[in-house]
């Protein structure tokens, strides 16, 4: 069944490639060669790390593809940098009632196994993200245990600045001049005064 292209050339139902490689030394060849067996009429491409976000060749391939295309890549792990980012473009794609096919991995999102597939995908993202909070609070927890303060260290820090300060001011000196001297701005300046 044929569709009527829009102004843009695009045709509904489509099977749109996406490739990316890392660095300019490695080739498209083999993700190409892949996405032509698999009946891709048009590729979007990046070569760059899958650790940027700001992908152009991705960019073009969410604003070019429609509902009921079919997006084709070599391998999820072209679509981020790790499996959160993966998973949210998956559902950005699936939300807009695009499939998606992996061919490598064999995961097609227009069939309940390959459904299946990314909900346990889904499942794993979410418990690295748990596994993540887990360690990064048991992290700060063991660094407060030895004494590591978190936050912006307080500039004016005892009494005996505070009482220099308030000296300088019942003296007549200005607030820029006794903040000056102290090292801090006047907002830190006023706050401590107000004490």
């Amino acid at each position: 069944m044929s569709h009527a292209a829009d102004v843009n050339g695009h045709t509904v139902g489509q099977r749109i490639g996406y490739t990316r490689v890392s660095t300019v030394a490695q080739t498209l060849d083999q993700q190409n060669d892949a996405l032509a067996k698999a009946g891709v009429s048009k590729t979007f491409s990046d070569t760059m790390s899958g650790a940027r976000d700001d992908r152009p060749g991705l960019a073009a391939l969410m604003e070019y593809v429609r509902e009921g295309d079919t997006v084709v890549v070599w391998k999820l792990d072209r679509l981020g940098r790790n499996m959160l980012h993966i998973l949210q473009t998956v559902n950005e794609l699936t939300d807009h009632g695009v499939t998606l096919v992996s061919v490598t991995d064999g995961i097609d999102s227009s069939t309940p196994a390959g459904r299946m597939m990314i909900g346990v995908l889904e499942s794993l993202a979410e418990y690295e993200r748990e596994l993540t909070i887990e360690r990064t609070a048991l992290k700060r927890a063991a660094s407060r245990a030895i004494g590591t303060k978190f936050g912006r260290p307080r500039k004016v820090n005892d009494a005996e600045d505070i009482a220099t300060a308030k000296r300088m001011k019942a003296d007549g000196h200005t607030g820029r001049a006794i903040a000056r001297y102290l090292g801090v701005s006047r907002a830190t300046l006023y706050r401590y005064l107000a004490v």
